[in-house]
This record gives C-alpha cells, sequence and structure tokens, in this order.
C-alpha cells in the first residue's frame, strides 16, 4: 500500500479538482442535484485527502514553531490550512443556499452565504492553482514513475517549458474571460470591504439585507438580477458576459473543465516559478 498511496493521493487530488471546477457551472450533469451532491462528496474527499497525510500533519503540527522548520514548510501550512477553512465555508454556505439536499435548512442571512458562497469559491481556486504549484515537483515526481518515463533532465525541462507557457496563456485568457479578478475582488464585499466590482453589481452591503430571493424556492425573485444558473452562488447578480464570463448553453463538461484549471494553471504557474526563484536566490546568497 504504500509504494501505491502516492497513486492514490495524486488520483484523488485530481478527482477533487475536476469535481471543484464542475461546481462553477450548475447546467453540467443534470443541474443543482450534481452541484450539491458532489459538493458534499468533496467534503468526504478532503476527509480522506487528511487522512492520507495524517501523519505528515502532525508531524509539522508539532513542530510549527521549531525555528529548524524550513520556511518553504511552514507557508505551505498555513497555506493548507487557508485551503482547508475556505473549502469548509464554501460547502457550508452551499447547504444554507441549498434547493435539493437540504431545502428547508436556515441559518442566518440567506443572501449573504449566496453572495459569500461565490467569492469564497473564487478565492479557493486560486488556492488550490497556489498549493498545486507548491507541490508541483511531488506531481510530476509521481507522473513520471506512474508513467515510466525516463528523460535526460535538459529534455525534461524543455517539454515541461513550452507546457507551461501554453498552459498560462491558455489561463491568463480564461482569467480574462471569465472576469475572475473581478469576481475575485468581491472577497472583499464580504467582509464588509467595499470593492469596484461589487459596486458594478450593485452589491453593497444594502443588498445583503434579509430580502428573499427566491419566490417558491425554485425560481429567482423577478427584478431581482438574481441568475439561478450561476454556478457557485447561482443565485448571485447576473454578469453581463453570462454564465462566470462565458455563454450560459455550454454545459461540455471538458470546456469547464478546461476554463477553471486553466485559472488555477495560472495560480499554480506563478506560485511554482516564484518558488523556484526564491530557492536560487537563497542557495546564491549562502554561496
Amino acid at each position: 500500500m504504500n509504494k501505491k498511496k502516492p497513486y492514490v493521493k495524486l488520483a484523488l487530488d485530481a478527482a477533487m479538482g475536476i469535481t471543484f471546477a464542475l461546481l462553477f457551472n450548475t447546467r453540467v450533469f443534470g443541474g443543482l442535484a450534481f452541484h450539491e451532491i458532489a459538493g458534499i462528496a468533496i467534503g468526504f474527499a478532503i476527509l480522506t485527502h487528511i487522512l492520507l497525510n495524517l501523519n505528515f500533519v502532525k508531524k509539522i503540527t508539532l513542530r510549527l514553531f521549531d525555528k529548524s522548520l524550513p520556511r518553504k514548510t511552514r507557508l505551505s501550512y498555513g497555506l493548507n490550512v487557508l485551503l482547508l477553512l475556505s473549502m469548509i465555508f464554501v460547502i457550508f454556505s452551499g447547504l444554507v443556499i441549498s434547493r435539493v439536499v437540504l431545502p428547508n435548512f436556515q441559518f442566518g442571512n440567506e443572501r449573504w452565504f449566496e453572495v459569500s458562497h461565490m467569492s469564497i469559491a473564487y478565492l479557493t481556486l486560486a488556492l488550490i492553482g497556489i498549493h498545486i504549484g507548491l507541490h508541483w515537483h511531488w506531481v510530476m515526481k509521481v507522473m513520471q514513475r506512474l508513467l515510466h518515463l525516463k528523460m535526460s533532465k535538459a529534455r525534461a525541462r524543455i517539454l515541461m517549458t513550452g507546457a507551461a507557457v501554453v498552459v498560462l496563456l491558455f489561463g491568463v485568457y480564461q482569467v480574462y474571460a471569465t472576469q475572475y479578478i473581478s469576481r475575485l475582488q468581491m472577497v472583499g464585499n464580504v467582509f464588509g470591504v467595499p470593492t469596484a466590482a461589487a459596486e458594478e453589481r450593485g452589491m453593497q452591503r444594502r443588498d445583503f439585507g434579509g430580502k428573499p430571493s427566491m419566490n417558491d424556492g425554485s425560481a429567482p425573485t423577478e427584478g431581482t438580477g438574481m441568475n439561478q444558473e450561476n454556478g457557485f452562488g447561482r443565485r448571485t447578480m447576473e454578469s453581463p458576459r453570462g454564465e462566470h464570463g462565458g455563454n450560459l448553453q455550454d454545459t461540455n463538461f471538458v470546456n469547464v473543465i478546461m476554463t477553471y484549471f486553466g485559472i488555477m494553471a495560472v495560480f499554480a504557474g506563478i506560485t511554482y516559478y516564484a518558488d523556484k526563484w526564491a530557492s536560487r536566490r537563497k542557495r546564491a546568497l549562502a554561496a
């Protein structure tokens, strides 16, 4: 099992990433039922992920304030905690605004949870990308062992660099096409910090009142400017570009996965090369 454990971890992480990307479009695989059930399934997958890495988690937690602990390890630990908390919030807020799994569940201000569900989901997308970037060496190592790839370091470097450029360019385009930065800025509005993106969508603090957004639990209230088919925060304010800056009629799950994996790739690439630069600088200073 120990030899297969890295493959199990990689497969689980890939499954979580794919599923999370699909949650940004509530029209794939039948609509809200898949969206809500898959969201809950991710919660169990996260628990499994933690259990698979439990020994490492215990070890780092006990050494967290040890000065000899590498800064990168401490940074990775902090990021993992933040990622875990954001995932928990996205799942919980999803249950609060649920229309399929828990239609009668009520907790606090539902309108606020609708907006925060989407906003924190976009933040989580960035955190996942950063997490991948910090562990990219491990990912490539496991992939090489899995596929039995044998090539020179020079050839591997050329292939990786070429692939990275293509993926990053595609990711940058997706960031622009989905208006990702504007949506990410809405995180500030969730915590009471007005942003330009929020003002453009009319999402000031007054919008977070207790006004119900649904007439009968299934149809948007007329004239609210809300859109049920909007992925995370499906009843949030409409964007002039449609579903997350894309086409509301696009239910091709491959396109959805590519779009949001592309966004993750931008953060993964930036993190990977920033980490690489920091390592080189550290070695140069130590020389």
